[in-house]
């Protein structure tokens, strides 16, 4: 389904269907309505984020070959994502009781 915001000039379809079922939910459920698009955004972003990142062709040319290096793709998306936001927040993860995070040095 699409979940696609209306303008606010948009008019009510006289003829039933998808059209006028989709456009019922966004003037009658708008918070519904817009968690869905909210939804999509959101995949969107994230596409366009990796295709800007690692391109968007694949070099494999099976088909679970494609599905490997696309996972791939996803998965050092969400590293760099994830020490960016280590940087940005400044949190140094500790991953066993054994190590423990170095001391910043004083500029």
């Amino acid at each position: 389904m699409p979940f696609i915001p209306f303008k606010s000039n948009t008019l009510e379809s006289t003829k039933a269907g998808t059209w006028a079922w989709m456009y019922h939910l966004f003037m009658y459920r708008r918070e519904k309505y817009i968690e869905h698009y909210h939804k999509r955004s959101n995949i969107e972003t994230t596409y366009s984020m990796i295709e800007g990142k690692f391109g968007s062709a694949l070099r494999s040319k099976s088909s679970t070959g494609q599905i490997n290096e696309a996972l791939c793709k996803v998965l050092a998306h969400n590293i760099c994502v994830l020490i960016q936001a280590m940087h940005a927040l400044n949190i140094h993860p500790i991953f066993s009781a054994a190590t423990q995070p170095a001391p910043k040095m004083a500029r």
